[in-house]
Parts: structure tokens; C-alpha cells; sequence
């Protein structure tokens, strides 16, 4: 039936709804326990920085109507799920310019329906696989070069994966090692962070970017930015996975993706706003929706595009832009487009998007920590793409067994998250999905969930 998971390294028993909670209490304790000595000295450059963090988010939908179902369905039942993780940021300076992290994780849980079903996931905090039981990871290694070109000189606060000091307005960036794509790609200051703001796939990051990724997300490869003045301009060599949509990447890279970026920041009436062009062009063995399909007439079985499997070249790309409106209230856009011949590689389904959203402070009624956002998305399939899932087949995300009907799936989103007991913040969120997998017959679903995230 279409490409299949290597969900080898996992177990996908049915989840343990207690599991997440206890430990996200233990790190939560350990963080509490901690927080009178988290502040550094800002003052001097960090050499030495360990940060921990710990997410819950508990899932779920409200039953809807579908009158069938394929192989990767989402489930017309009401459903919940619940998934966790704890990481540790662990980071040394080198050298002068140069930092080393590595970023060891736990993880345990299950997205809605073994994260399928939907072309825009509704968390990004579910990975493509599953497990009832904590298992570790090594998500990151890497390290970064920063070299000074001159100019001003900015404070650098320290953060996540980030020592704190300074550095110069006009530099050179390279990185290199394991991490996700998305830490230096397609960045927004108000949806970019499923710990922090919006959690939709599609919203966090644009949904036709088909971003290099093994199935939790990152990936070997290196990049350089080059800052100049109100420019960035970024470019990328990053590994594929083995196959399309799974586990373990290409290590000899005879697959990979080239992405380049291009940043321009300004201020509109005194806001600070920027505009940034992603492009990519991915370079492995993938199917032709076409040829999947044509194949599928002459044999009778459902189309499958890891029968018509070729060394080829998917391009896409995608636009961004963010703009402060005032003290409180920011606005973004994204929009992007992926060749629709060839079947996505590692991130969804989707070739054409277009997300647009706000975040409010709360600020105006006397919260000033708190934080509403809504943002709306409009996801498509290509034409290609459509006949292969009517066609009977599977994608990444996607695959009624039938497509009799098809449609943009289209998702809105909104959250309220509030500071909780020092660094804990708790998140309220509502997405309602119409045409989900891009079929018109199957649906809306209303998806709630709860998260609690707390950083140190």
C-alpha cells in the first residue's frame, strides 16, 4: 500500500496516559529546585551553559463523520493522546567564536492516530513514531562558528543552544553536526515554536516545506549565514533519510537537500518586521505520482510510489514575512510552493500552503506574560498528488484509501498560554480542521489540547 514506516526502533504498544505526567513532574521538580540558580552572569561570556526543559501535551478530538476510511485514516472516534519530552542543553565554548552543543532528549508518547491522517499534524510536539515507553535520543551535536566581520556590537542573551555575550551586527555563521533544518530555515518570531506558541505542523513551519529529517525531525549537515546590515543570506547542505518518510538517514549522503534563504529586516512606522525567501532543492530516489498511478491501472493493486522509485530533483519554495504591529500585537504570513510531480520526502504532502496569523500580549487586559494567538491555513495537494490517493494510495500523512472528493484542508488555529508557578507556562488550544487529508467527504474535526511546558 504505498510507502511503508521503519518504525523499528520504537515500540508502538498502546500508550501509558500516566507515564507523561509522572515524568514531567519529576523534571518539573528538578526545575523548580533549580531556579534560584539559573541566572548567569550577564556581565561576562557564558563557557559553560546547561539548560533543561520538559513539554507535555495531552491531545484530543471530538468524533466526526466519515463515511469511510483507509489505511492511514484519522480515526472518526473521539481520541486523545498524550506525548512528552525532556531535553537537556548541554554547551561549551570552544575557541573564541566557537560553541559545541549537544542536546540528549527523552521522549515517550503517541500523536492522534499514530500521527496520521492529517496533511497540517495538529502537534508538533508528536514525532512520526510512538512509543508507551521513555526512550533516549540524541537529537543534536553540533557546533558553531561565529566570525566577526566588524560593525556594532549586540548583547547576546543566554538561551537554549545559545551562550550568552556578545557579537558583532556583521558576521559569518557556519554550523555544523546534527539538528533539526528548521533551527536555522523558515524562522518566525510569533509561530515557529510548538513549545512556546502554535502547535499545527503547517503553521510552525510552511507546509510545503519538505525540510530534510529523519522521523523525529533532525538530520546531519551544515549551513553558513552570512549577516550584513539588515541582510542575512543562509545556505545548506543537509542528509535525507534512507526513504522517503522514514527513520534513519542517508549517512553517505548520496541523497540530500541544498536550501538557501534570504533575509531582509527593516522597521515599518518604528515595528521591526522581516521578509525571508526559502528555497530548496531535494536530490533522492522518489516516485512520480504519475507513474505510481499508471502502474496501479495495469496491475489492479492500489498506486504506490515506492514501486516507481528514480533519482530525482524535487525545488520548492516559500515566503515569510512577520511584522510588529505595536507593543503587543505581531502578525505573520507564509506562503510556499513544492513540485507536485514527485512525492514529499520527509515532511508532509502538502505542495501549495498559505498561513497567516496574530499574537496578542496580554498586556492590554492587565496580563502581560499571557498570549493569545489565531493563525488560519489553506493546505493543497497537487493534481498529481490527488489522482494517486484516489488512486488507493499512501503518503506521508495522508492516504483515505479513496479520494472520490478532494479539497484543500484547511485548519484555524488559537491558544491562550500563561506563566505557571516561575518557569512553567501553561497553553489552552483549539484547531478545527475542515477537509482533513484533503478530503471533502471526511469531517471537520474539532482537535483540543492542554500543554504544560516548563524551561530552565
Amino acid at each position: 500500500m504505498g510507502p511503508a514506516r521503519d518504525v523499528s526502533e520504537v515500540n508502538r504498544a498502546p500508550p501509558n496516559p500516566r507515564a507523561p505526567w509522572a515524568l514531567a513532574g519529576a523534571l518539573l521538580s528538578l526545575t523548580l529546585a533549580g531556579a534560584s540558580h539559573a541566572r548567569a552572569d550577564d556581565a561576562a561570556p557564558q563557557d559553560l551553559a546547561l539548560h533543561v526543559q520538559a513539554t507535555v501535551v495531552d491531545q484530543g478530538h471530538l468524533a466526526f463523520d466519515a463515511p469511510y476510511s483507509g489505511p492511514q485514516s484519522l480515526s472518526p472516534d473521539a481520541n486523545g493522546r498524550e506525548t512528552f519530552d525532556a531535553t537537556a542543553y548541554l554547551g561549551a565554548r570552544l575557541w573564541r567564536g566557537a560553541e559545541a552543543w549537544i542536546d540528549p532528549e527523552v521522549d515517550q508518547g503517541f500523536g492522534l492516530n499514530n500521527t496520521l491522517g492529517l496533511a497540517g499534524f495538529p502537534s508538533a510536539e508528536a514525532y512520526k513514531v510512538g512509543s508507551s515507553s521513555p526512550y533516549f535520543r540524541l537529537q543534536r551535536a553540533f557546533v558553531r562558528q561565529t566570525l566577526d566581520l566588524g560593525g556594532g556590537v549586540s548583547k547576546v542573551d543566554p538561551d537554549l543552544n545559545v551562550l550568552g555575550g556578545s557579537r558583532s551586527d556583521n558576521r559569518i555563521v557556519i554550523t555544523v553536526g546534527k539538528l533539526s533544518v528548521t533551527d536555522i530555515f523558515d524562522n518566525n518570531d510569533f509561530a515557529h515554536d510548538p513549545r512556546h506558541d502554535f502547535l499545527n505542523w503547517t503553521i510552525v513551519d510552511a507546509g510545503s516545506f519538505d525540510y530534510a529529517a529523519d522521523a523525529w525531525g533532525f538530520t546531519f549537515g551544515a549551513a553558513a549565514e552570512w549577516y550584513q546590515g539588515d541582510w542575512t543570506l543562509r545556505g545548506g547542505l543537509y542528509d535525507l533519510s534512507k526513504r522517503p518518510n522514514s527513520s534513519n538517514v542517508d549517512y553517505s549522503f548520496g541523497q540530500f537537500q541544498v536550501i538557501g534563504e534570504l533575509e531582509r529586516r527593516f522597521d515599518i512606522f518604528g515595528r521591526k518586521g522581516a521578509l525571508r525567501v526559502t528555497g530548496f532543492a531535494t536530490r533522492g530516489r522518489m516516485g512520480k505520482y504519475d507513474a505510481a498511478v499508471l502502474l496501479a491501472e495495469e496491475t489492479g493493486q492500489a498506486a504506490d510510489t515506492g514501486l516507481v522509485r528514480r533519482y530525482r530533483t524535487r525545488p520548492g519554495v516559500s515566503l515569510t514575512f512577520e511584522q510588529a504591529l505595536s507593543e503587543s500585537l505581531g502578525l505573520f504570513v507564509r506562503a510556499g510552493h513544492a513540485e507536485g510531480s514527485y512525492e514529499g520526502f520527509d515532511f508532509t504532502d502538502i505542495s501549495n500552503t498559505l498561513a497567516a496569523g496574530l499574537a496578542l500580549k496580554g498586556s492590554l487586559w492587565g496580563r502581560k506574560d499571557d498570549v493569545v494567538g489565531v493563525a488560519g491555513v489553506d493546505s493543497q495537494a497537487s493534481r498529481a498528488a490527488l489522482a494517486y490517493f484516489a488512486a488507493g494510495g499512501v503518503g506521508i500523512l495522508a492516504g483515505d484509501g479513496e479520494l472520490p472528493h478532494p479539497g484543500a484542508e484547511k485548519v484555524l488555529e488559537t491558544y491562550y498560554t500563561l506563566p505557571f508557578v516561575k518557569v512553567t507556562r501553561l497553553t489552552f488550544d483549539y484547531q478545527f480542521v475542515d477537509n482533513p487529508a484533503f478530503n471533502r467527504d471526511r469531517g471537520p474535526v474539532s482537535i483540543f489540547a492542554f500543554r504544560i511546558h516548563a524551561q530552565l
